[in-house]
């Protein structure tokens, strides 16, 4: 890595620490953030050093905009909320906003670091109860919408077919960004951890004391905990990872195959109001019997998200199909007061 850039990096981390500790209301959380100030800069004098060797004239420090901005944001809207954007900004300790301080139970084995933020499988079972839902209550509504408007046979299942590539594809684009993103977040951040892991391990092992000294280990205990952590550097960038960005590398999938999911499952809904046109039912009938099928679907959908949510299902499925059937309504009425023929 170039000294200097690394040390631009963790002056700015150090600035944003301060800024951070002064507009969290977290006394706790504060004190981490003031530790890792001082430690920043203390890195941040390594580097320094190492310009110096390779002939580099460092300048007066001044964060740029970004910082400032982020900084900014902070003081209006609390740290807690500016998470994404502070773990790309190189800020550590942000897993104490998704960890509870109070009770937390403390990894007594190194094998146990991180198990608070793994998940408990069902992602992609929920993503495709969503993805099916999505389908449903937008092509059924986009099919309504063209009934109202007195359109023919022909011309709603166009329309159906339209609304279906449409809405798949911009929600596989969507999932495809979003997983790209997190990607490159991580493999960013986890090659950063990764140089300074090999340049100054005692520094990044305070740096992570000070995190479990944070929710509540003693010093001594946390300090001698996290130097057996990084002595394995392959344990050490997953631990890194976890507790000092917040990341969790189980969380991260394909972009493709995330967007492929996402395609099937949005596809997979909008064909349930679609059905009938595609056994050659003709209007009114097919529109009737497909939005009988949606409403079906969206009950079924709305159920099976209990089992995400603890709530009873009958109740989830009832809201799930009255927000479709409002849906669906208000674009029918809509449709009817454009009253366009376009048969």
């Amino acid at each position: 890595m170039d000294p200097a850039a690394s040390w631009r990096e963790e002056k700015r981390s150090a600035w944003l620490y301060r800024a951070l500790a002064r507009a969290e209301a977290d006394s706790r959380i504060a004190a981490l953030f003031r530790d890792l100030a001082a430690a920043a800069d203390a890195q941040a004098e390594i580097w320094a050093g190492l310009a110096h060797d390779a002939g580099q004239t460092l300048p007066a420090f001044a964060p740029d905009a970004r910082a400032r901005l982020v900084a900014a944001l902070a003081r209006r809207l609390g740290p807690r909320r500016m998470r994404p954007a502070l773990a790309a900004m190189k800020v550590r300790g942000l897993s104490t906003y998704t960890t509870a301080l109070a009770g937390h139970l403390m990894p007594t084995d190194p094998s146990q670091v991180g198990a608070g933020h793994r998940g408990v499988g069902g992602g992609n079972l929920r993503a495709a109860i969503f993805g099916v839902n999505d389908g449903l209550v937008s092509n059924a509504s986009l099919v309504l919408g063209v009934v109202g408007a007195s359109a023919s046979t022909a011309t709603v299942l166009a329309t159906g077919i339209a609304g279906l590539l449409a809405g798949a594809l911009s929600m596989a684009a969507g999932e495809y960004v979003s997983v790209r993103s997190q990607r490159e977040l991580f493999e960013y951040q986890i090659g950063l951890e990764a140089d300074e892991l090999k340049k100054y391990p005692e520094a990044e092992a305070e740096e992570l004391a000070l995190i479990y000294i944070a929710r509540g280990m003693p010093p001594a205990e946390a300090r001698e905990f996290a130097s057996r952590l990084v002595r394995d550097p392959r344990q050490a960038l997953d631990v890194l990872a976890r507790e000092e960005l917040g990341l969790n590398p189980d969380d991260l999938g394909s972009p493709v195959g995330a967007a492929a999911f996402s395609f099937l499952s949005f596809t997979v809904g909008a064909l349930v109001p679609l059905a009938p046109f595609f056994f050659g039912a003709q209007l009114p009938g097919a529109a009737i019997t497909g939005t009988a099928l949606a409403a079906l679907g969206l009950f079924a959908t709305g159920a099976a998200m209990s089992l995400f949510t603890g709530r009873n299902p009958w109740r989830g499925g009832l809201r799930m199909l009255g927000i479709g059937a409002a849906a669906g309504g208000t674009v029918f009425l809509i449709g009817g007061l454009i009253g366009v023929d376009v048969a």
